[in-house]
């Protein structure tokens, strides 16, 4: 992707240097005063016009030329390896090709090798790397925040992110675009993580990959050579990676939920935020009253600059009339349900066409289950066999002045995955009235 345009929620890595007294000034001049042997920026050129389109960072880790980066920085050399190529500009003012030798795309990190021997290198923080780093510690990242020249910023460990699918950890320092893919340090100079991301909106809310999963990336590509097909090996790791995350969701089950006189089902697992919002102080007065809550997930992954996947989300809105007759009450609903798949990326790029099916679910007569009419929309992954988007939607149709609207969202999902948590889904739709 462009390394200076991952500004989505969340936005790729930054910088800023905050003021915190002479002591660690001077700590921060000492860890940079060695580290430009070992620093570099990664440029994306488009091949024949030899052109960058897009710049990050990265770092060796080897006397050989090994060396980290994001995902993000080299994936379009990783998905089209004919239209784009690698190099590097060190920030000791060497310079050369690159190659792309494998990739972790749920972590976001990539390994290259440069054409460089006997060169410096960092290593990794054995505390970090056994998760025994206490909050609090200073710390360092340094990259080349908008091809500015390659900087150090201060700032704090703060533990892993909480409700993060993807393990990552907090860091209060800012980073800007084009630090993606640097490296965080102790004061000795030691790799705590990855700089990967920065909250849009936030103030020195940022991310960094764990290094243990560098270490990992880099111990597969030394015992098993490079990936002989970067594009084939993508394609495994989201479908394990996906198949795992709704495993996990399978797994936890839903609890349930009250919202007017309905039960509705929401995900335990604790990587879902949820939130509420009413028009109940809309202006002008509304003639039907809505109540929805949502929870969507942090697990999203970046694919490509324009393919973000992963994302899970539940809401249900409970609507009452006010003062709509049945027949503007059934147009509202109809409106408020509408089953398309949502998010994603370019439709014919990336997706199949997209097929509904609609239908009643009975239920029985005594039975604290309401009838429900359902959509069921999916789309399949072009690039991608056995991952599907899907999106459920469900209205209950037991009352004429009043209904819920349940819809759940799935990205990448395989289809029986997506069949299973669909039944649970509906089953655990209730009423209490």
């Amino acid at each position: 992707m462009r390394a200076t345009e991952f500004l989505v929620a969340i936005v790729v890595c930054g910088f800023a240097a905050a003021w915190a007294g002479p002591a660690q000034s001077a700590t921060a001049e000492g860890i940079y005063a060695s580290a430009p042997p070992r620093l570099l920026q990664i440029r994306t050129l488009v091949a024949d016009a030899g052109r960058q389109t897009s710049i990050g960072s990265g770092f060796l880790v080897s006397s050989d030329g090994l060396a980290i980066t994001n995902y993000h920085v080299v994936s379009q050399v990783a998905l089209e390896p004919k239209t784009y190529r690698l190099e590097y500009i060190g920030a000791d003012g060497s310079r050369g090709e690159v190659s792309l030798l494998d990739v972790d795309v749920p972590n976001d990190l990539a390994v290259v090798r440069l054409d460089k021997k006997d060169a410096p290198f960092f290593e990794f923080d054995r505390a970090a790397m056994d998760g025994a780093m206490p909050k609090g510690e200073r710390l360092y990242s340094m990259g080349d925040p908008l091809d500015l020249g390659f900087t150090i910023a201060e700032g704090t460990y703060n533990g892993l992110v909480d409700h993060s699918y993807t393990d990552r950890v907090h860091f209060s320092g800012a980073l800007n675009p084009g630090m993606s893919g640097g490296p965080t340090v102790t004061a000795e100079g030691r790799v705590v993580g990855i700089n990967v991301a920065t909250r849009n909106g936030g103030q020195l809310v940022s991310f960094l990959v764990p290094a243990r999963f560098a270490d990992a990336l880099l111990t597969r590509v030394r015992n098993r050579g490079p990936a002989p097909d970067l594009r084939a090996e993508i394609g495994r790791q989201l479908a394990a990676s996906q198949a795992e995350l709704y495993k996990s969701f399978l797994d936890q089950g839903f609890r349930s939920v009250a919202l007017g006189p309905y039960r509705t089902p929401e995900s335990t697992v604790s990587w879902l935020n949820c939130w509420a919002r009413t028009n109940a102080d809309a202006t002008p007065k509304p003639r039907a009253s809505i109540n929805t809550t949502t929870c969507t997930s942090e697990a999203g992954l970046f694919v490509a600059s324009d393919l973000n996947i992963g994302n899970v989300q539940i809401s249900h809105s409970f609507v009452k009339t006010i003062d709509l007759n049945q027949f503007q009450l059934a147009t509202l609903l109809t409106q408020l349900s509408q089953g398309r798949v949502v998010g994603g990326g370019p439709y014919r790029k990336w997706y199949t066409p997209e097929h509904c099916h609609e239908d009643f679910v009975a239920t029985a007569a005594a039975s604290d289950r309401p009838p429900l009419r359902a959509t069921w929309c999916a789309r399949a992954y072009r690039e991608f066999d056995g991952l599907y988007d899907v999106a459920l939607v469900a209205v209950t149709q037991d009352d004429g002045s009043e209904a819920l609207v349940s819809r759940l969202n799935l990205q990448a999902i395989g289809y029986d995955d997506a069949m299973a948590l669909g039944e649970r889904f509906l089953e655990a739709v209730q009423v209490t009235r």
